[in-house]
């Protein structure tokens, strides 16, 4: 058994341990409640944009002269480009983790579904835990930094231009988004998303669905399947018109992953930190345990030895 000494200086560092992880617990209880009041004043916005989208692109199905290059689907997938969201720290427990995994896995059912089995993969970083992709033997083409508290569209708009800019020069083939979908506080489910081309005849199910139900943030659906039966008008023209919308649609999705991402971040460390603290407080009354008995065991060795030397005193 460990001395008291030994158990006592345990005790010490641990009680010190607790109290770091409380305080962190409280700042990403504080950052959490910052990131959902945000996520949650633009999911309607975005869902309802991209449902919009999914609309207009059903209803120029057979007007070849209107569609947009970035509505187009291409013929053969020789490379994917995959943008990842992760968290700049660590400390959040599989929040990082479930998302590579998610990537990794949509990658391989892909491609175990036969749809261009020998594509290239790129991942696209936002997050410097991203970098984990590495060992997975996955290239790297670009990484952006990320803020704790995104709250501008500005913050995602150089990696929404090097996305769009890439596909209409024909580097990648199709593009998606592996990010952390925020559902509450206690439920996070990482998700990858397709995002180019913006195509509603072939939903994808292996790497992201798209088109799938609009919902706003009660879970209300705002569209049945993202399909209405609207007809549109363009001033001055489609061309024009998409030139502008399109990758403003772009820019609001990434956003939104953003947003989703930063509020599971923070969700799933303030989990990890709470059940850290919890454990630290078990095992500080563990140790206490311990030591009590460590200190009555000495005690009444001590007291053992002054009674024998008494006796052997009195004879």
């Amino acid at each position: 058994m460990a001395s008291s000494r030994d158990i006592k200086n345990r005790i010490k560092s641990i009680s010190s341990t607790k109290k770091i992880t409380k305080a962190m617990e409280m700042v990403s209880a504080s950052k959490m409640r910052k990131a959902i009041e945000a996520v949650l004043k633009t999911r309607t916005y975005a869902n309802l944009s991209w449902a919009t989208v999914l609309n207009l692109s059903e209803s120029m199905k057979g007007n070849n002269e209107a569609l947009h290059k970035l509505l187009t689907p291409k013929k053969e997938i020789k490379k994917i480009g995959i943008i990842l969201i992760t968290s700049n720290r660590g400390l959040c427990g599989g929040f990082n983790a479930a998302v590579i995994n998610e990537a990794e896995a949509a990658i391989k059912k892909h491609q175990k579904a036969g749809k261009s089995e020998s594509a290239e993969v790129e991942f696209i970083l936002i997050g410097k835990k991203g970098a984990a992709v590495y060992r997975h033997g996955r290239k790297v083409a670009a990484d952006f930094p990320k803020l704790d508290l995104a709250s501008e569209v500005s913050e995602v708009l150089p990696a929404a231009s090097l996305i769009i800019n890439e596909y209409l020069n024909g580097k990648y083939d199709k593009i998606m988004v592996a990010y952390t979908d925020f559902v509450s506080s206690s439920k996070q489910i990482p998700r990858v998303k397709q995002i180019l081309p913006i195509e509603i005849d072939q939903l994808d199910e292996s790497l992201g669905r798209v088109g799938e139900e609009a919902a706003d943030d009660k879970g209300k659906k705002l569209s049945p399947g993202g399909k209405l039966n609207y007809e549109y008008t363009f001033e001055p023209s489609p061309e024009e018109v998409l030139n502008e919308m399109l990758p403003r649609l772009i820019e609001i999705q990434l956003f939104q992953a953003l947003l989703e991402s930063n509020a599971a971040e923070h969700s799933a460390r303030m989990a990890a930190m709470h059940q850290a603290t919890e454990a630290a407080g078990d095992m500080v009354s563990e140790l206490t345990l311990s030591y009590n008995k460590a200190r009555q065991a000495s005690i009444t060795s001590e007291i053992a030895e002054i009674s024998a030397g008494a006796n052997a005193l009195a004879e």
